[in-house]
């Protein structure tokens, strides 16, 4: 199969692997090792930018998203897994590339301004040397290894284009072309509200837990929300506003629409529609449960992945370091 070029993508480990995580990110992934050359980092240097406070479960973190990333199907052997701090390319590059950086680059990141905000009023403080330069980062873990490609999400176009700025800046200033443009691969992901109907997110507590089992997806899914104004099984029902039919129209393609008009109709039940999702979810997510049992139960062969990914990531880092080095005369 020929190469379509270098992919490096990365995830924070934050806390417990949701859905809506794998749905949107991970499940591509998996499709794209099967075409591309990929770099897959667990980036726990990131997560010190707004969790620096507090790193007492940093490293079990890290654990229980790599058997997420296992479980979920990326090969080893296919791809580079490697935990981000493991590889001292990363600090080492994101500190060169701050030198030269705008502050103004970093200030109109729209997410700089939005993450504050969103914090205001809690007792995270995010101004921070550490999260301003967060995209420094991200474009040094994008750099170090010479991707040609990202694969993002619209939200994240932001900071993939001040990649390329720096990019261009670097290449421009120091007269030679170090690093190509990397190119977005947006992914085609499919969004999954939280079971009350907001953005799925650990902060809300409106999870499902990536790999649950038949009995926690179930209680999950009893706890969705559904059409307020429906108090009986005969009230006509309005699928567009119950979050259970849009989990259908992700797990249940095939019956979704009929199970609409159902519920338009009056003819089926909320606790019968939840059933129904509840067992198709199951269904289709019982190996990776299974899977990620079992790799639950062997933290040695996890942690042999991460350093087997670790090294190879090293050969690379190193030797694009001295290219780097050597076009900016530090010896």
């Amino acid at each position: 199969m020929m190469n379509k070029g270098r992919i490096f993508s990365g995830m924070q480990p934050s806390g417990r692997f949701h859905l809506g995580n794998y749905m949107g990110a991970l499940e591509n992934w998996v499709r794209l090792q099967h075409e591309y050359e990929c770099f897959f980092s667990i980036v726990d240097l990131h997560a010190l930018t707004s969790s620096y406070a507090d790193t007492s479960k940093l490293q079990e973190n890290v654990m229980e998203m790599a058997i997420d990333w296992l479980s979920a199907g990326l090969d080893p052997e296919k791809n580079v897994i490697f935990v981000q701090s493991h590889v001292k390319e990363h600090a080492e590059l994101a500190l060169l590339l701050g030198m030269s950086t705008p502050l103004g680059w970093l200030e109109r990141v729209p997410t700089y301004k939005d993450k504050i905000r969103d914090l205001e009023g809690t007792n995270k403080d995010l101004h921070t040397y550490g999260f301003l330069g967060y995209p420094v980062l991200m474009a040094a873990d994008i750099m170090l290894y010479k991707a040609t490609c990202v694969p993002v999400g619209e939200d994240q176009s932001a900071h993939l284009e001040l990649t390329r700025e720096i990019v261009r800046r670097f290449n421009y200033m120091y007269k030679k072309e170090v690093f190509p443009e990397p190119q977005a691969v947006y992914s085609k992901a499919k969004v999954l509200p939280g079971i009350d109907g907001r953005k799925m997110s650990k902060s809300y507590g409106n999870t499902i837990p990536f790999g649950a089992s038949a009995e926690e997806l179930w209680q999950q899914v009893r706890m969705m929300t559904t059409d307020p104004k429906r108090i009986k099984k005969t009230d006509p029902g309005d699928p567009n506003v119950c979050i259970v039919y849009q989990f259908h129209k992700v797990f249940n393609t095939e019956e979704a629409n009929n199970i609409a008009a159902q519920c338009c109709a009056g003819s089926i039940g909320c606790v019968q529609c939840k059933k129904m999702l509840a067992e198709k979810m199951n269904s289709m997510l019982a190996d990776i449960h299974i899977k990620r049992e079992e790799l639950s139960k062997k933290p040695g062969y996890i942690k042999e992945v991460l350093e087997y990914g670790a090294k190879r990531a090293r050969v690379e880092a190193e030797k694009n370091m001295a290219e780097i080095k050597a076009a900016m005369n530090i010896w």
